[in-house]
């Protein structure tokens, strides 16, 4: 099956399903993302603070598959919100991958109390400059965080990636994005398992003979979402990648968006602000 692809606003294009290792050991990373590769992934989603970019570099090396066929996406962890120390920090990523240039670099969180993510933000700027990364963008942030890049930096980000799922569907948050150019990515979109014992996802699955995983997942592709679920059990890796040959109708779509209850799995980004030691 073909992955659509969405192109970001500075051209690059991105395939809109892809691979997420977001709590998989390291040791485990190299041959989840290889068995990801093998079912036929080419986006991949890592970060710093999950400690298994080396993993996924690896991967990439041992997979056969031309570089420029695979997207890594990686994040700027939370202690390194100071211009100087982002850079060094891109730096360790490209090592650690074993890469030249990443393909997207976010900042991992807002951080409102721990630093000026502007000025973080700025020195991404650099390095997009500099050729070390194809697009760069941010993680978390909402539009009061957006807005001050706008008015005090020059490059918009090209992606944010912000929880959403069926319980915190963010349609304010995913229409300024919009608006902006700006690519959605959506973290957590299954509320880490919790929709799939919904109801309302279950009798769609049934009707449609899909789990309630793929019905949530094809949901996200219809709005627009670029999603990565996770997962280490090749049965359930191939599972999220079927999302391509069927489609929710526009009733189903609609009794899926009826679910928000801005119900967030993960930290309020307008007050979470954990540097680790």
């Amino acid at each position: 099956m073909t992955v659509p692809t969405i192109t970001l606003n500075n051209g690059v294009t991105i395939p809109q399903l892809g691979f997420g290792v977001f709590q998989i050991p390291p040791e485990d990373t190299r041959e989840a993302t290889l068995t990801a590769f093998e079912v036929g992934y080419r986006h991949i989603d890592t970060a710093e603070m999950y400690g298994n970019e080396k993993g996924v570099g690896e991967a990439v090396r041992d997979s056969g598959i031309a570089r420029d066929d695979i997207f890594i996406t990686s994040k700027l962890n939370n202690g390194f919100h100071d211009p100087d120390a982002a850079l060094k920090a891109l730096d360790g990523t490209l090592a650690d991958l074993g890469v030249e240039q990443i393909d997207l670099f976010l900042i991992h969180w807002p951080l409102p109390e721990v630093g000026d993510y502007v000025q973080t933000w700025k020195a991404l700027e650099k390095a997009y400059a500099d050729g070390k990364a194809r697009a760069i963008g941010v993680s978390n942030f909402q539009q009061a965080h957006l807005q001050r890049l706008f008015d005090e930096a020059d490059v918009v980000p090209a992606v944010n990636q912000i929880e959403v799922h069926p319980y915190l569907s963010q349609n304010p948050l995913r229409a300024f994005n919009s608006e902006h150019k700006i690519a959605t990515e959506a973290w957590s979109p299954i509320a880490q398992g919790k929709v799939t014992d919904d109801p309302v996802i279950t009798e769609i699955a049934q009707a449609k003979d899909r789990s309630p995983a793929q019905v949530t997942l094809r949901w996200h592709i219809q709005r627009g979402d670029i999603v990565f679920p996770k997962s280490v059990t090749r049965a359930r890796v191939e599972e999220n990648f079927a999302l391509f040959d069927f489609e929710l109708s526009d009733a189903e779509v609609a009794q899926i968006d009826r679910l928000n209850s801005d119900e967030r799995i993960g930290p309020d980004p307008d007050t979470f602000n954990y540097v680790p030691e």
